[in-house]
């Protein structure tokens, strides 16, 4: 009897792998291939996306936002003929700096880098200020928070970026493990 359990063992660590392994695939699209898949594929694959935009030419562009607690959202981008052109990663410095005063409304944001965490959204009535926020993965692996501010008597938009203050073991913030 004993043999037999410890010989389950093994197949039940390699089912487990397998069952992680595919999570991950789906959560970011690998494996997904440029020029090859389809749109059928591509929710098969990660899911109904979140949010979803048509582009002029027939082209579409999908948010896959893992939060609160996943550090990512990924936009797909499929061509006219329903192919997936690529796949991004949005939640970092190089797409936050596209965002600012003049530069960008909700409308813009929510295209660049997908929705905010809802239970994170708030709304500061004397600033008469809207407080959206995102968890990323900062420059330095550790998990950050990134905010935009929408100001609704001037119009300004505004950003902040923060570590997340006590999070993690004597109030530095976690790693994020990539």
């Amino acid at each position: 009897m004993k043999a037999s359990r410890a010989s389950s063992r093994p197949s039940c660590r390699v089912a487990v792998c397998c069952i992680v392994l595919a999570g991950c695939a789906s959560y970011s699209g690998w494996g997904l291939k440029p020029g090859q898949a389809s749109l059928t594929e591509v929710v098969a694959t990660m899911g109904n996306p979140a949010m979803s935009w048509r582009d002029p030419d027939g082209g579409e562009q999908l948010a896959y936002p893992r939060g609160p607690a996943g550090t990512q959202t990924f936009m797909v981008f499929i061509a006219p003929d329903g192919r997936l052109q690529r796949i991004e990663a949005v939640l970092d410095i190089e797409h936050f700096a596209l965002i600012g005063p003049g530069k960008a409304d909700r409308a813009a944001v929510l295209r660049l880098i997908g929705p905010p965490v809802p239970q994170w959204t708030s709304y500061f009535p004397t600033r008469n200020e809207l407080v959206w926020e995102w968890q990323f993965c900062d420059s330095w692996n550790q998990l950050a928070r990134f905010d935009v501010l929408f100001d609704a008597t001037t119009g300004i938009v505004r950003t902040s970026y923060q570590r997340p203050a006590l999070m993690g073991a004597n109030g530095v913030a976690p790693w994020c493990g990539r």
